[in-house]
């Protein structure tokens, strides 16, 4: 339990992001692509975090003309761990939390067909709105919950993690082959297909279930 208050605040604790793309058998056929052989991964910094409540919007960045959403399941890590085992990672997870991880389209393809970086369009503030720390307790099967994302009321995103590419033990033992998972880190898991592009004045709502949900507006660029 001790280690569970901790995790509440995971927004401030924790180190990295580490996002895994096309994690959903689903969103690859949708695309026409190929489903990966590991886990795809980048990294968002955490002044990407955009909490609920205070007047917080989600804002696109300078120059956007595609923001995208993409309702995502967020393992957050509660042991610190380097070279987990994928029999044991299991154990190192502390909980979960919804996630939207936005996505500057229009700015990401252009650098992806040049084989330039492209953490721009997924690393500026705003980027990743946040609920609130679910306990691993209430989560028993992070296998098999509906992901699900309206836009102005309008269902747009519903999937089950039952379509993930990796499962959550796969993911945290790919990363830590790489680098060292903190206490408080968060992976972002995928998004389910049907991502469409948001404007200023749109609302997203979203969520895990019937038990878990968050709402944003969008508001203007950064």
């Amino acid at each position: 339990m001790a280690g569970s208050m901790a995790l509440r605040r995971f927004v401030e604790k924790g180190r990295k992001i580490v996002g895994v793309g096309l994690n959903y058998r689903q969103l690859a056929k949708e695309f026409n692509m190929s489903l990966p052989n590991e886990p795809l991964i980048f990294l968002k910094p955490t002044s990407c975090y955009l909490e609920e409540g205070n007047g917080a919007l989600i804002r696109a960045p300078p120059g956007c003309k595609g923001l995208y959403y993409e309702v995502e399941l967020g393992i957050v890590i509660g042991k610190k761990g380097f070279k987990i085992p994928a029999a044991s990672a299991m154990d190192h997870g502390g909980g979960y939390a919804l996630a939207l991880d936005m996505t500057s389209v229009d700015l990401l393809l252009p650098l992806q067909k040049i084989g330039h970086p492209w953490a721009i369009a997924k690393a500026f503030d705003t980027a990743l709105p946040i609920g609130k720390f679910i306990d691993k307790a209430e989560i028993p099967d992070p296998h098999n919950l509906r992901m699900w994302l309206e836009l102005n009321g309008e269902l747009k995103q519903d999937a089950n993690t039952s379509d993930f590419v990796f499962k959550v033990p796969e993911m945290i033992s790919h990363i830590t082959r790489y680098m060292t998972l903190d206490e408080g880190d968060l992976i972002l898991t995928g998004s389910p297909p049907n991502i469409h592009p948001v404007n200023e004045g749109d609302v997203i709502t979203c969520g895990i279930g019937d038990k878990y949900k968050m709402a944003f507006d969008v508001g203007p660029h950064l």
